[in-house]
C-alpha cells in the first residue's frame, strides 16, 4: 500500500514538473525583434552595421543562448538626425521592438531618449558618448560604451602630466560638444588647470572661411595647447587650416579625441591622406583588452569586407552590445518575463490622425528587461561586459596614441584604475591602484615641428604688440632702479638682475618699459600692481615686496633678493660707569630675585623653627637670621645647617636656582665690561609700538600699510620720508624737535643708507620675512619661467655678483651694527622661579598638615577646668605653642634626660656615702 501511494505522489510531481517546463517553453515566442538606428554611411556606422548583422548570426547560431528563439534586428538610417532618428524609433515600436541599439549620435540619443522613456524600452547606445545622458533623466537609457566623462579625465591627466597651466578647446557646438567641453573644464580644474579659451565651431560648417575665422582667434591666445573635440569632417577641416596657418609647427600641442582614431581604424585599407596635417598630435582610442576571440573576429571582419574597411572599437562595442540584449532578453524570460504590450493612454487624444500614433504601444516588460540589461556580467569581445552602480561600463580605459608619419605610435594608456601608464591596464587592475605622481608615466612622444622636448605650452600672441612691463621712477635709493633721462632704459640692480634671467628663458620676447611715477617722489607700489590686474600692464619689474595683499591680486616671481622690515634709530656708546653691575638684569628680574631670596628664607625659617636652634631665640634674632640666611646662600656661605628633610630639599632646589642665576650675572656683566656697548633708547618695534612718538618710513613703500594695519600703530605719528638724506635729518633732530624717533624700512634700502651713516643702527631683529620679486598677471607662465631663471643665477653665483656690482658695502664698522638688548629678562628665567615656588608650597603644605596633626592629638587629651574642650582663644593658644615648640625629631632629648637623672642618682650616693662614718678595722690579733 505504501509503494503504490509513493508512485502516486511521484506521478503527481512528475506531472507538475512537466507542466511547468511547458508553461516556460511556451512563453518563449519564436521571435524576438530588435530596432537598430545609425547612420549607415558614417565611418562608425559602416563598421556598426556589419557588426550587429554577424552578432546576430552568432546569437542564433548558439542555442545557448536564446534557446529556440530566433533574434532579429530592424535596422533604421538616422542620418544624423534627431528628426529622422525620432520617426524611425516611433515605427519600432509599431512593430513590438523589445529594445532599441542606437543611436550612434549623442544629438539623436538625446531625443529618443524622451521616446523610449515614454514606451519603457531599453536604448542601448555603443557610440552616444556624450556625460550628461544620465540614469536620473533617461533610466531607459543605457551606454555600452564609455562615457566621455572618462576620456576628458584622461586629457586633464595628459595636460597636467607635462605641467600645462592653460589650454584652448575647439568644439562641435552641439550637446556632444558642449558637455564633452564642460566635462573637460571639470577635470582640468580638480588638476588645478584651465580653458583659457574656448570656441564652439557650427555643426554645419563646411566652409573653410568659417574654420579660418576661428583658428585666427585662436593664434592670438597665449596657450599653444590645443583641444580638438568634434566630427571628423570638421576636424580634418581645422587640421588642414591650422597647418595652413602655421599653427602645427613648433611649440604648439594638438590633442584630439577619439574621432580621429575611429576614422583612421575605420580606413584600413589605406593611410588617410590627412596625416600629413596631424603630424606630433596626440590622439585617444577607447581600450578594448586582447583576447584570442577578438583576433579571431578581425580576421573574419577583413574577409568580409575584403580589407576595405577596418574594424574600430565602436565596432567591438557594437558587436557586444547585441549579445548583451541577447543574455538579458534570454534571462528576462527565464524569469518568467513576457513580451505583451499595452496602449498608451496619453495617444488617445491622436487617433484617427494620419500619422497613426495610436499603434504606439507600451511594453509591459520593458522594466524587467531593464533591470536584467544592468546585470549583466560577461566577457565580450571588449573585456568584461558588466556595469557599476552608476550604470557604466566597469574599467573604463583609452589608448594614448601619437601621430607619426603614416601611423599611430601608441605611448602609453590611461585608466581610471592607476591613470597614465605604459602598462597594459588589464595587468594594473591586478595590482592596487596606484594614482601616485611618481607612477604616472608615458613613452617620449615627436611632437609637431619633429621634435621630442616638451613643448613649454604657450607663445606670445602673434599680434605684433609689446608687452608692457611697468617699472617704478624712483626718486631715491636709484642704485636699485632708476630711469636714464633722454631715453626708455632703465638702470639698476633689479633692470640687471631681469635682464640676466631673460637671457636663460630660452626665448625671446617683444616687450617695452612703461615708467611709473614722475621721478621727483617715489611712486606707490600698490598702485603699479594694480595696473595689472587692470590690464594696462602686462608685468611689473623693480624692488617690488611680495606681501599679502599684492600676491592677492597678482602672481611673483621666485624672490630675487630677501628682505624685511627692520627699525633704524640713532645709538650712542656707552661706557661702564660705577652702577655697570646692575645691567646684566633688568628691573623686573632684580626684584623678583630680591623677593625670591627673603620667601625661601622664610620658608627654610618655618621648616627648621621646631627643631633647630639655630633658627630660635628672641624675634629680632630670628628676623637676622632670615634675611642673613637668604643672602648668604648666594655665596654658599650660610653658617645654618638645615635640620629637616623638607628644609634641606627646599635649599637645595633654591641652590641650583642661584647656581643658573650666578652664572648667567657673571657672564652677562663680563660682556658688558669687555665689549663695546651700543645704547639706545628704541629697543625694537614692540618698543617702538608702545611709544608714542613719531615713526618715518619710506614714501610709496608698503610699511605704511603694515604700521597701521598689522602692528596697529596710529597714521597719525607716521611720517613719510622720500630719500636717504631725509632720514639722517629726521633721525638726528629727534622726536622733541620736529623728526622722528625711529625709521621703519626694508632691509635693503636700510643696509645701503647705513653704508654712508654711521651715526645709526638697526635695533631688535627684523620683524617680517618677505623679498622681492617681479610681478605678473595671475596664472602667467612668465612667473614660472622667470622664477626657474632666478634660480639659475642664484645657483651659478650670477645673482651675488649683480649685487655686489649695485650696492657698496658699508665703510662703518661693522661691529654691533644691530642694537639688541644685553639685559637677561625675566621670561628666561620664570621656569626655575616657578620649580622653585611650587617646591615651597608643597613643603608647607606638608609641614603644617603635621602640626594641624599633632594639635588635634594634644587638643583631644586636654580638657579644661570644667572638663570640656577648650575655648577657641584656647585652642588658638595651643596651636601656637605647638609651632613655638622646640622637639628633637631624632631622640637626642630623650637620651640627654635620661644621662642627667643617672648623673643625679650616683652624685644622691656619693653624698650619702660622704654623710655615713667609716668604720674602723681592727686587725686580728
Amino acid at each position: 500500500m505504501k509503494f503504490i501511494w509513493l508512485s502516486v505522489l511521484w506521478l503527481l510531481l512528475f506531472g507538475v514538473i512537466c507542466n511547468g517546463l511547458s508553461a516556460n517553453v511556451s512563453s518563449r515566442p519564436s521571435v524576438v525583434t530588435l530596432g537598430a538606428i545609425f547612420s549607415f554611411d558614417s565611418p562608425i556606422g559602416k563598421v556598426a552595421k556589419i557588426a550587429i548583422e554577424e552578432a546576430v548570426k552568432d546569437v542564433n547560431a548558439n542555442s545557448t543562448v536564446l534557446k529556440g528563439t530566433k533574434l532579429v534586428v530592424n535596422m533604421h538610417d538616422s542620418n544624423c538626425s534627431g528628426f529622422v532618428g525620432m520617426l524611425g524609433a516611433m515605427q519600432f515600436m509599431e512593430t513590438d521592438a523589445v529594445a532599441i541599439i542606437g543611436p550612434q549620435s549623442s544629438v539623436v540619443a538625446h531625443t529618443l531618449s524622451f521616446v523610449t522613456n515614454e514606451l519603457q524600452v531599453p536604448l542601448l547606445s555603443y557610440a552616444a558618448t556624450d556625460p550628461t545622458l544620465s540614469s536620473l533623466q533617461f533610466p531607459y537609457f543605457v551606454r555600452t560604451t564609455q562615457s566621455d566623462l572618462y576620456q576628458m579625465k584622461a586629457i586633464a591627466d595628459i595636460v597636467y602630466h607635462y605641467g600645462w597651466k592653460k589650454i584652448v578647446v575647439l568644439y562641435l557646438d552641439d550637446d556632444y560638444g558642449r558637455n564633452g567641453m564642460s566635462a573637460l573644464d571639470d577635470a582640468l580644474v580638480a588638476r588645478h588647470c584651465k580653458i583659457s579659451y574656448k570656441v564652439g565651431i557650427p555643426p554645419k560648417a563646411s566652409n573653410r572661411d568659417d574654420i579660418m575665422d576661428i583658428l585666427v582667434k585662436v593664434k592670438d591666445v597665449e596657450s599653444r595647447i590645443i583641444v580638438l573635440h568634434t566630427y571628423p569632417t570638421i576636424g580634418f577641416m581645422v587640421f588642414s587650416v591650422a597647418k595652413y596657418l602655421g599653427m602645427t609647427g613648433n611649440g604648439c600641442v594638438w590633442i584630439a579625441t577619439d574621432w580621429l582614431t575611429s576614422v583612421a581604424d575605420s580606413s584600413a585599407d589605406s593611410p588617410l591622406e590627412e596625416m600629413d596635417d596631424l603630424q606630433g598630435a596626440l590622439v585617444l582610442r577607447q581600450h578594448t583588452a586582447n583576447s584570442e576571440r577578438k583576433r579571431a573576429f578581425s580576421k573574419k571582419f577583413v574577409k568580409m569586407t575584403g580589407g576595405t574597411l577596418g574594424l574600430n572599437s565602436y565596432g567591438f562595442y557594437a558587436y557586444d552590445t547585441v549579445w548583451l540584449v541577447a543574455h538579458a532578453i534570454d534571462a528576462f524570460f527565464s524569469k518568467g518575463g513576457i513580451v505583451s504590450f499595452s496602449n498608451y493612454s496619453k495617444l488617445q487624444a491622436v487617433e484617427g490622425s494620419n500619422l497613426h500614433l495610436e499603434a504606439m504601444s507600451i511594453f509591459d516588460g520593458g522594466p524587467l528587461l531593464l533591470k536584467n540589461i544592468l546585470q549583466s556580467d560577461f566577457i565580450g569581445l571588449t573585456g568584461a561586459v558588466k556595469f557599476d552602480s552608476d550604470r557604466s561600463l566597469i574599467n573604463p580605459a583609452y589608448d594614448i596614441m601619437n601621430v607619426v608619419g603614416t601611423g599611430f605610435h601608441r605611448i602609453g594608456y590611461w585608466s581610471n584604475y592607476s591613470g597614465l601608464s605604459t602598462v597594459l591596464p588589464e595587468e594594473l587592475y591586478t595590482m592596487p591602484p596606484n594614482l601616485s605622481n611618481a607612477n604616472q608615466v608615458l613613452k617620449p612622444v615627436v611632437w609637431p615641428g619633429d621634435t621630442v622636448d616638451i613643448p613649454r605650452g604657450w607663445s606670445f600672441p602673434e599680434n605684433g604688440n609689446f608687452l608692457r612691463i611697468g617699472v617704478p621712477n624712483r626718486a631715491s635709493f636709484r642704485e636699485f632702479v632708476s630711469h636714464v633721462k633722454g631715453t626708455d632704459d632703465f638702470k639698476g640692480f633689479c633692470i640687471d638682475v631681469f635682464t640676466a634671467a631673460e637671457n636663460l628663458l630660452g626665448y625671446s620676447f617683444h616687450y617695452r618699459f612703461i615708467p611709473f611715477g614722475d621721478g621727483h617722489k617715489n611712486p606707490s607700489y600698490n598702485e603699479i600692481v594694480q595696473k595689472i590686474t587692470t590690464g594696462e600692464l602686462d608685468g611689473v619689474v623693480g624692488d617690488i615686496a611680495i606681501v599679502t595683499n599684492r600676491t592677492k591680486e597678482v602672481d611673483f616671481t621666485q624672490p630675487f633678493a630677501a628682505s624685511g622690515l627692520v627699525v633704524v634709530a640713532p645709538f650712542k656708546q656707552i661706557n661702564t660707569g660705577a652702577w655697570a653691575f646692575l645691567r646684566p638684569f633688568s628691573p623686573q628680574m632684580w626684584g623678583v630675585t630680591a623677593i625670591f631670596f627673603i620667601v625661601v628664607g622664610m620658608v627654610v625659617w618655618i621648616l627648621e623653627h621646631r627643631i633647630n636652634d639655630e633658627f630660635r631665640g628672641p624675634p629680632k634674632r630670628q628676623l637676622i637670621t632670615v634675611v642673613w640666611f637668604s643672602l648668604s646662600t648666594m655665596f654658599f656661605a650660610h653658617r645654618e645647617n638645615t635640620m629637616s628633610t623638607l628644609g634641606r630639599f627646599v635649599l637645595l632646589i633654591w641652590l641650583f636656582v642661584v647656581l643658573i642665576i650666578n652664572s648667567s650675572y657673571t657672564a652677562s656683566l663680563t660682556s658688558i665690561l669687555t665689549v663695546q656697548q651700543l645704547y639706545s633708547p628704541i629697543k625694537g618695534i614692540e618698543s617702538l609700538k608702545e611709544s608714542h612718538e613719531p615713526i618715518g618710513y619710506q614714501e610709496g613703500s608698503f610699511s605704511e600699510h603694515y604700521l597701521t594695519g598689522e602692528i596697529g600703530i596710529a597714521k597719525s605719528r607716521l611720517i613719510p620720508l622720500g630719500s636717504p638724506e631725509e632720514y639722517a635729518t629726521a633721525l638726528l633732530k629727534g622726536p622733541k624737535n620736529g623728526g622722528v624717533a625711529a625709521v621703519v624700512d626694508e632691509r635693503l634700502y636700510v643696509e645701503l643708507f647705513l653704508a654712508s651713516q654711521c651715526k645709526f643702527r638697526i635695533v631688535g631683529q627684523e620683524f617680517t620675512r618677505s623679498g622681492w620679486g617681479f610681478a605678473f598677471p595671475r596664472d602667467s607662465p612668465f612667473a614660472i619661467d622667470f622664477s626657474t631663471a632666478i634660480l639659475k643665477l642664484s645657483e651659478d653665483g650670477d645673482l651675488q655678483r649683480i649685487h655686489d656690482k649695485w650696492l657698496t658695502v658699508s665703510t662703518c664698522s661693522q661691529d654691533n651694527t644691530e642694537i639688541d638688548s644685553d639685559q637677561l629678562h625675566l621670561k628666561s628665567f620664570w621656569g626655575l622661579f616657578l620649580i622653585c615656588g611650587v617646591v615651597c608650597f608643597v613643603a608647607l603644605v606638608i609641614y603644617f598638615l603635621r602640626v594641624v596633626q599633632k594639635y588635634r592629638g594634644a587638643s583631644s587629651g586636654e580638657p579644661d577646668s570644667e572638663g570640656q574642650s577648650g575655648s577657641h582663644s584656647k585652642r588658638i593658644h595651643t596651636l601656637l605653642s605647638i609651632i613655638d615648640e622646640k622637639t628633637d625629631p631624632s631622640g637626642r632629648h630623650k637620651r640627654r634626660k635620661l644621662e642627667s637623672l643617672s648623673n643625679d642618682n650616683l652624685e644622691k650616693d656619693m653624698e650619702t656615702d660622704a654623710r655615713t662614718p667609716k668604720k674602723l678595722q681592727t686587725p686580728v690579733s
